[in-house]
């Protein structure tokens, strides 16, 4: 029994907040998919089509959403059922599938989209730098968990090739990112960005080490 003698490790209890600030988030994407006559996974799906330039295979989309391929692949079918995404050959593989947003999907996300949820109010009812330190907190932990290999790269700066850490002696846009040539702070520090090209593991070691360092 937990006593204010002998707590559980922090590390435990931050894990048990995350775990409730998850069942809100599940709620929400309930909420968010049926308002569009979706699922979850549907709805995820169209989220992750939605941020990328170009089509996923079935196998990357399982992936990035933790599920496994067979339940990618009905729920794919069942978008495709719907009109919302389309299929193609692979690029240099016709045996395998590719996967892409229609006009109609992109159309269900922005409604999806537009809705109001409890998790985003939540968040944003932090002060400003409460939101930037606990954004930078989470973005440790996934990296941890990436390396980890409980989940897999995710599309974020910290991850990306275009991505240089404190090039900018401006306290307030320390960072580059070499795809849109520009400067950036910590507060535009993206967790899914749709232009991410993925670092080799090499770079990404580095970049993190220089993140780290000079934060």
């Amino acid at each position: 029994m937990e006593t204010p003698d002998d707590p559980t490790p922090i590390s435990h209890r931050v894990a048990e907040g995350l775990a409730r600030v998850a069942m809100a988030m599940r709620s929400d994407e309930w909420t968010r998919a049926e308002a569009t006559g979706l699922k979850p996974t549907q709805l995820a799906i169209l989220d992750f089509l939605g941020g990328r330039s170009l089509p996923a295979r079935v196998k990357e989309i399982a992936a990035h959403l933790g599920v496994s391929q067979p339940t990618a692949t009905d729920s794919v079918s069942a978008l495709e059922r719907k009109g919302l995404v389309r299929k193609s050959d692979a690029p240099g593989d016709r045996r395998a599938a590719a996967v892409g947003i229609t006009d109609e999907g992109r159309g269900a996300l922005a409604a999806a989209g537009s809705m109001a949820d409890a998790t985003t109010t939540a968040v944003g009812a932090l002060p400003a730098q409460e939101q930037q330190e606990l954004l930078m907190s989470l973005v440790k932990v996934i990296r941890h968990l990436q390396e980890a290999d409980a989940i897999p790269v995710q599309r974020m700066c910290a991850t990306c090739r275009y991505f240089s850490p404190h090039q900018h002696p401006d306290a307030a846009k320390p960072h580059h990112c070499h795809f849109v040539n520009a400067a950036f702070g910590q507060n535009e520090f993206r967790i899914d960005c749709r232009d991410h090209e993925i670092a080799d593991p090499a770079t990404r070691a580095a970049t993190w080490d220089v993140f780290q360092r000079d934060r």
